[in-house]
Parts: C-alpha cells; structure tokens; sequence
C-alpha cells in the first residue's frame, strides 16, 4: 500500500470561509496549517485552535511584531504549536527572546527567621497584575538580589478585607524583585506593563504582566533570616494580610512571625548584580 503524502498548508485567513478550508485540510492529514490572518488576528486563529484540538495538525501563525509572538502562545489558554517572525532589527530579536524565554522553575528553601523588628513608616509597592493568583502563589522579593523571600498574594482575604488575588503587597520600595528572564528589579522601578514572575510554594513560576503599583506609606517591618551561613533581610508593611509562606506551604502573616521560624525563600549563588543582570563580582550587602 502506498504511502500517504505529507503536506503542510499555507494560507491567507480573511474571512470564515478561508478558516473552514483550513480545517479541512487539517481533516485531510495535513501536518501544518501556516496561518496569515493580516488585520483579524484572535478570533480567526480562535477558530481554527478550537476545531484543532482533536487532530495532530501543529498551526503556525505569521505574525509581524514581537508583541504578537506572546499574543499567539496565550489565545484560547493553548496557543499556536510555533511563529513565524522576521526581526527588522537586534532590538526586537531581544524581545522575542524576553517572550519566549522564562523561568518555569525556582528553587526554595526554608530558611530561618533570626530577627523581627519594626522599622517606623516608609513608601511601600503592591503589585497588581493582570492575572488571578491563586492560593500558594506569591513573588521572590528581598533586600539582596541572592535571598528573596516568598511574599504571598493577597488571595485569602480576612474578617476585615475582601481577597485581592491579583495583588502581592511586595513590600519597601528599595527592594528587588525576581522578573520572569531570572533577572531582578527594584520595586521602585515597576511600571503597568511590566513583566513579574509569579512563584507557588513548590517552586514552579509563570510569568504576569503588571496592570498597576500603588506606593503607598505605610508602617513597614524588617524581616531577617539566615540559611548555611548565608543572611538576608526584607522590609514589608506590618498589616496582617501581608505573609510570607512555611514550609509546609502554609501562609505566616508578617504580624504573626517570629525568630525561629522558617520560612520559604530563594538563595542564589549569583550574589552580585548589575542593572538587574547577575555579574561575577565581589559584593557585600548588610
């Protein structure tokens, strides 16, 4: 018996009746649909993923900006299989690479709290972003670029507030905060737009963009614990809503924690930093 021949569509999507075509072709055994959909991007693309779904034909979508790329990967939460891009310059490669590349995994370890004490009133961020976080997930924020707490999301709520799950109350606006590349940024340098790194208490991480910070001065607290000889301290407002999380993944309110306890946290051999970049070089930090 013959063989069946392999073949892969390409096609300009303007109307449904290009999108019914597609599919058909997908019904035929074809391996890949490569897509141009010009002006209307989602809801043709919307289309073919759905009827995709249950066939083993990969989609590719031409797309004309990086923007675009991280656009394709999310419609319908699945995406397209792969892009099709050609960069005008070494800028834009770079963005692509900012879109496609990030952490999928952090590594955490309990750490000790060794000191609790208030520090009096200063500016502090809440970072609010465009996703729904769930219980257990928060973001690696700390006065060292080495040693980043988990600051939990405000998803719980109290008897007193309603849960803001878009929201990490990230604490004093001088500290960094883990970005979804493995670099880091000041607080103070976070914009609506803005791509952060949203961590769960077993480490796994995707990335957010930010709709909002509101700094705010507020009452702060200073955080300092120790794990194999290596210190770090983080400075967060002291409300009972805002935990950082235990090992057993439990949330512990800032309020409530004390030294001897342990606490989750992310130590990185990479001490030093430059403009957010890990650099190998001497550094002292206290």
């Amino acid at each position: 018996m013959p063989q069946a021949k392999r073949f892969a569509v390409h096609a300009v999507v303007l109307n449904y009746g290009d999108v019914e075509k597609l599919v058909s072709a997908a019904k035929l055994g074809a391996e890949a649909l490569i897509v141009d959909t010009k002006d209307w991007k989602i809801i043709p693309l919307e289309n073919i993923i759905a009827y995709l779904q249950k066939t083993s034909t990969k989609l590719i979508a031409k797309v004309s900006s990086p923007e675009e790329v991280e656009i394709m990967y999310g419609i319908l939460e699945r995406g397209v299989d792969a892009v099709l891009f050609k960069p005008r310059n070494k800028e834009e490669v770079g963005r692509i690479f900012e879109v496609i590349s990030y952490i999928t995994r952090v590594q955490l370890s309990p750490v000790e709290i060794t000191n609790v004490k208030d520090v009096g009133i200063g500016d502090r961020a809440c970072i609010d972003t465009v996703s729904i976080l769930s219980i257990g997930e928060g973001m690696l924020v700390g006065s060292k670029a080495g040693f980043l707490f988990l600051i939990h999301s405000e998803s719980l709520g109290s008897s007193f507030t309603e849960p803001r799950p878009f929201r990490v109350n990230a604490g004093a606006i001088h500290s960094y905060i883990l970005t979804p590349t493995g670099g880091t940024k000041y607080l103070s340098e976070i914009r609506a737009g803005d791509r952060v790194l949203v961590v769960n208490t077993q480490g796994s991480a995707r990335p957010t963009t930010v709709g909002r910070v509101k700094i705010e001065r507020r009452p702060l607290r200073l955080i300092k614990a120790e794990a194999d000889g290596e210190e770090g301290t983080v400075i967060l407002q002291n409300a009972e809503t805002i935990r950082l999380v235990g090992p057993d993944g439990k949330p512990i309110s800032v309020t409530e924690v004390k030294p001897g306890d342990k606490v989750l946290a992310h130590i990185s051999k990479e001490k030093a930093r430059h403009f957010g970049v890990s650099v190998d070089e001497f550094i002292v930090e206290r």
